[in-house]
């Protein structure tokens, strides 16, 4: 998710850990699932498929025991993650149903006679065969980016550096500071500037002082990365430089925040005036930082780490200028490097793709062609796609499953027994004032201003992501957007915007196994249902709690209500930070802790909305499940993930999320309702003591 946003996705490319696949069977003989509890009989008769996948099933593990096995093990046998991917698992499936749908429009656009210039087929058709176009490419070798690297090298002093981060950060370019423009996170009224801490090359600041073996193999391969870059970019001394560059990038990270401290939403809030900021880091000018960036107009600027800052102006003093020309020429090639010949893009793949996420190829040219139109066009290509693949039904009974979810979350608020009265009235008000956003937006965003030319791949990227820049610079000083979506619709994805107190669910996540209109309602109550409880229980999170109804960060809470909520989400943090999915490496409970609480209370939400939805009707048996059955095997099977080892140590060091089977297992041995549905007994691998179950919202 878009650091800008200040959004949480309730995707995650979480993954099945190879250690619970160790040893999995398939048995063909399905043994007859756990008889319904007595309050779900007598039955009445099925009228609609069930929506679960039996055939993925693994019933050589009973359910009581590993539920994440069970339901998804036998896919996890069947299934072999593809030579272009690091990941696969239902996402990734959704994911690839959407790329081929784009594919046709796209290459529709680009085949079209007769385009007229400047219109949305002429942009989206010619930066599409700009990509494609690898003879061009071939032939144009170091040339789209050689006068970037040529005034690099003509930077006179670390004096210079505001103007040069400024133009890079327009680009696209990562350089040691990131801006973005949100609204200001206590007075949502207005549109102001962040500046974060950016800079790294590897994953995370974590990658350059972990000692494990495998950390250590990626330094040396990035070092190599670096200096093969940089040869290709006719560095003269390329070893040297590398070596100065990595040194560089450790002192950065020594002084960047951990990820988990990144969440603070407090901690990160310091708000600064432009003098207030020049006394901060003696030596950088954020005035003329400001202007060169084009955000001159900002009231303030919202500075997320101070002390990185200050670290990073006095490590820029201290380096040899020599080594900051060669360290920004870098980031400049690696940037460029995937639009660039086969020398430089396959470079870019054997340490990005191959040697962090483990990828054994490099995606098909035309995936990465469409993942380019979508990255500079998304919204003109979006629109089109809604047209042919999301109907008006889908969006109604979307609207609809929303609804229920909301009821169903303001009565649980009720019938909490550890928050007060006043604290339950402010979070009422909260919900109440909950924006939903579904399928699509209501206007489309205006292309007329980018320039797309046939053959001009890099500075078609280039004016993409200017234009994006400018886009949100042009926010300063007008009222707040809120017709605006952080994601096109042709996204798998969905998030919570804190600001803006909104939840969002483009279209291609409402497909099955998340969204089957033709199945029972059980399923989709535990797929979809989830999903949605989980971008609604995002607002009341340990971090979105923080703001209030209308998205300004406050204190609505009273101590004795705080106090009982840490309580339990720190018996949460225990939980999750007990779980070792691969080595010694376990999942990060502080960094995890708000999609964990967001996968725990939004699946309960989810349950009772389904027990709602049926009106005190006993549900039916079907496919000899009964209702509640169904629901947990309808949130079980949508996070089924198999992944690459290099990628899953990658994700429990940078991704909030927890990996797919816990994001199963850890949350339904949190609910009394599994127990009653699965009979699970102590002993069982999914027993936890009552004591030790933790229930928020």
């Amino acid at each position: 998710m878009s650091l800008k946003l200040l959004a949480r996705a309730v995707w995650a490319p979480g993954a099945l850990s190879a250690l619970l696949l160790t040893g999995c069977a398939t048995s063909p003989q399905q043994p007859p699932p756990p008889p319904p509890p007595a309050a779900e009989a007598p039955a009445p008769q099925a009228t609609k498929p069930s929506g679960v996948e039996k055939k993925n099933f693994d019933t050589s593990v009973r359910p009581q025991d590993d539920f994440y096995r069970y339901v998804n093990g036998g896919w996890a046998q069947a299934t072999q993650i593809p030579a272009d991917r690091a990941r696969y698992g239902t996402f990734i499936e959704l994911v690839d149903k959407s790329e081929a749908a784009l594919k046709d429009i796209i290459e529709e656009a680009a085949a079209a006679k007769d385009k007229k210039a400047g219109s949305d087929t002429q942009k989206v058709g010619d930066l599409y065969q700009s990509f494609m176009d690898t003879q061009r490419i071939e032939s144009l070798g170091l040339e789209p980016i050689r006068a970037d690297l040529q005034k690099l090298s003509e930077l006179k002093s670390v004096d210079g550096l505001p103007e040069v981060f400024a133009k890079l950060n327009r680009e696209g370019v990562q350089a040691p500071l990131a801006l973005f423009v949100g609204q200001d996170a206590k007075d949502a009224t207005r549109y102001i500037v962040y500046v974060t801490q950016s800079g790294l090359g590897l994953p995370d600041r974590d990658f350059y002082f972990k000692q494990e073996p495998r950390f250590a193999e990626m330094r040396t391969a990035y070092q190599a990365y670096v200096e093969k870059l940089l040869t290709l970019g006719g560095e003269k001394n390329a070893t040297a430089a590398a070596k100065a560059i990595l040194d560089l990038e450790t002192k950065l990270a020594g002084k960047s925040w951990e990820r988990a401290r990144n969440r603070d939403r407090e901690a990160t809030y310091n708000l600064k005036s432009v003098a207030e900021l020049e006394k901060l880091t003696p030596g950088f000018s954020w005035s003329r930082y400001l202007k060169a960036v084009g955000a001159e107009k900002t009231p303030g600027v919202i500075v997320r780490q101070p002390d990185f800052f200050q670290a990073m102006v006095a490590t820029m003093k201290a380096t040899p200028l020599p080594v900051i020309r060669q360290y920004l020429r870098f980031k400049v090639l690696d940037a460029y490097a995937p639009l660039m010949n086969q020398e430089f893009e396959q470079t870019h793949f054997a340490f990005r793709g191959k040697t962090l996420q483990g990828q054994q190829e490099i995606r098909p040219r035309w995936k990465r062609g469409v993942e380019t139109v979508e990255g500079g066009m998304g919204e003109a290509v979006g629109q089109l796609y809604v047209a042919r693949h999301f109907s008006p039904e889908s969006k109604k009974r979307m609207e609809q499953l929303v609804a229920n979810l909301r009821e169903a979350f303001k009565q649980g608020i009720d019938q909490l027994d550890w928050m007060s009265p006043a604290t339950k009235a402010q979070a009422q008000d909260k919900l109440s004032k909950f924006t939903v956003k579904i399928g699509y937006p209501e206007e489309w965003r205006d292309y007329s201003k980018l320039e797309i030319a046939a053959g001009d791949l890099v500075g078609n990227v280039r004016r993409s992501s200017v234009f994006e820049f400018q886009r949100d610079l042009d926010k300063l000083g007008k009222p707040i957007d809120r017709k605006e979506w952080g994601m096109t619709p042709q996204m798998v994805n969905a998030y919570y915007n804190s600001s803006l107190n909104e939840i969002v669910f483009p279209a291609a996540i409402l497909q099955p196994p998340f969204f089957n209109p033709e199945a029972d309602d059980a399923v989709n109550y535990g797929a979809i249902g989830g999903v949605i409880g989980h971008e609604i229980s995002h607002g009341f999170d340990d971090q979105g709690s923080r703001s209030d109804g209308d998205g300004n960060l406050r204190d609505w809470w009273t101590a004795e209500d705080q106090a009982a909520f840490k309580k339990r989400t720190g018996m949460l943090v225990a939980q999750y930070s007990s779980f070792n999915p691969i080595d010694t490496m376990k999942v990060n409970g502080e960094l995890t802790l708000g999609e964990n609480i967001g996968d725990l209370s939004g699946l309960t939400v989810a349950l009772r909305a389904y027990q709602l939805s049926q009106k005190d009707q006993a549900a039916p048996v079907i496919d000899g499940f009964t209702g509640n059955q169904r629901f947990f095997l309808g949130w079980g099977q949508v996070w089924r993930t198999l992944f690459r080892d290099e990628y899953l140590r990658q994700m429990l060091v940078t991704d909030p999320h927890s990996p797919g089977p816990f994001r199963v297992n850890g949350v339904v041995r949190n609910m009394p309702e599994f127990y009653e549905a699965f009979g699970v007994k102590e002993g069982d691998g999914a027993w936890l003591p009552p004591e030790q179950r933790v229930k928020i919202w």
